[in-house]
């Protein structure tokens, strides 16, 4: 018994003494649950999860100068490699044949990111209740709302630095709140439509879109980009880039290697690598709350955004839209457009809107890129 006194008296002591490296395992702990037991995005939250652990051990310096983490840290993310890299293998998997098909639905990739500078003006409201961020600041935590991990990276890092505080909360928003798109947008979308508008049906036709046209989409988008929005070029680049190789015809196996070896190999460093910005001390201050909850509030309103267009284009159409397709104006590809095809499917299992949730699904991965750009456009001549 004393035994077991003593082993109990020294853990308490321990936790006592280290209890920031503990709730930083108990974040990793919750992060692996999600992954393994609730399977969402298990191939980031999985090695962000053991990375937190990881680094938060007693005395361990895995995270430290020189060590495995810190130089996939510094290799992938503090100059982009990752991040940029792995929009080349999602430009691979991407078929944009739905949105081709129905040109209009990109409309709600573009409303669909309403919650980025609602967040925005959030972030900055925030300042007249003494709870202070910069324009740099407000901006990169109001990119969360693209639901794209790699975006988040690229405009946060830009912004603020790789060895920014918010760096890491920002980071680990992003790709969770990706993984929550099931539990957040569901509860969100079924409180601002309607059981009739939820019941209304589309019609799907399939159409050839040309081989000419699907290579032409990427070239012409990248121009359009540039254009509007030169500081997201490296994003849309390589994500279109990823696109023509799969739609080229001609580099079969090389669209194959960026979609499964190429993408999954990049996600498990940029997973555990994520993990060095997510030392106790720097990632456990009261800000990260309020990014996590910004964050929140930003895929909210992405959600509403998307809805609520959807609902004012039905104001002037005789073939209504179901409003339910506006949530997937988000860029977390394909989960939103899973959960409003099943949440149709629940409602009336004839319904079958797959098809253009994925349209407008696949059309917020080009808006949050031309948002990030945007983003970066405006607040780059910003002093850091």
């Amino acid at each position: 018994m004393d035994f077991f006194t003593t082993i109990k008296d020294a853990a308490w002591t321990f936790i006592q003494g280290n209890w920031m490296n503990a709730i930083m395992w108990v974040i990793g702990g919750v992060l692996i649950y999600l992954a393994i037991k609730k399977e969402m995005e298990p191939t980031l939250l999985l090695p962000i999860g053991f990375g937190a652990i990881l680094v938060n051990l007693p005395g361990s310096t895995i995270a430290n100068e020189g060590q495995i983490i810190k130089l996939l840290y510094d290799i992938g993310i503090a100059n982009e490699f990752f991040p940029l890299v792995l929009f080349i293998g999602i430009g691979a998997m991407i078929d944009f044949g739905p949105v081709l098909t129905n040109p209009k639905l990109m409309l709600f990739g573009a409303a669909a990111q309403f919650g980025i500078f609602f967040t925005l003006s959030m972030a900055t409201l925030l300042n007249d209740i003494g709870i202070e961020f910069s324009a740099l600041e407000a901006a990169s935590i109001s990119i969360i709302g693209a639901a794209d991990g790699p975006t988040s990276i690229v405009v946060a890092r830009e912004l603020l630095g790789s060895d920014s505080r918010l760096f890491g909360p920002i980071v680990v928003a992003a790709y969770s709140y990706m993984a929550l798109v099931p539990i957040i947008q569901r509860p969100v979308v079924k409180l601002i439509t309607t059981k009739k508008e939820r019941l209304i049906r589309m019609e799907y036709k399939q159409r050839d879109v040309s081989k000419t046209t699907r290579i032409l989409f990427p070239i012409i988008i990248t121009a359009v980009v540039g254009f509007v929005a030169p500081d997201g070029l490296p994003l849309i680049g390589c994500l279109m880039f990823g696109n023509l190789i799969r739609e080229c015809g001609v580099l079969n196996s090389l669209s194959e290697t960026a979609q499964k070896v190429l993408a999954n190999l990049i996600t498990i460093f940029l997973g555990i690598s994520i993990a060095a910005t997510m030392k106790a001390e720097a990632f456990l201050h009261p800000n990260t709350l309020i990014v996590l909850g910004l964050g929140l509030v930003a895929f909210i309103f992405d959600t509403v955004g998307g809805v609520f267009f959807a609902k004012f284009i039905n104001l002037f159409t005789k073939k209504k839209i179901n409003p339910m397709i506006g949530a997937c104006g988000i860029s977390a590809f394909p989960m939103s457009a899973r959960v409003i095809h099943k949440m149709g499917q629940e409602e009336d299992n004839q319904n079958f809107l797959l098809m253009h949730a994925i349209g407008a699904n696949v059309s917020g991965q080009i808006a949050s890129v031309v948002a990030g750009g945007l983003i970066l456009s405006i607040f780059m001549q910003f002093p850091r």
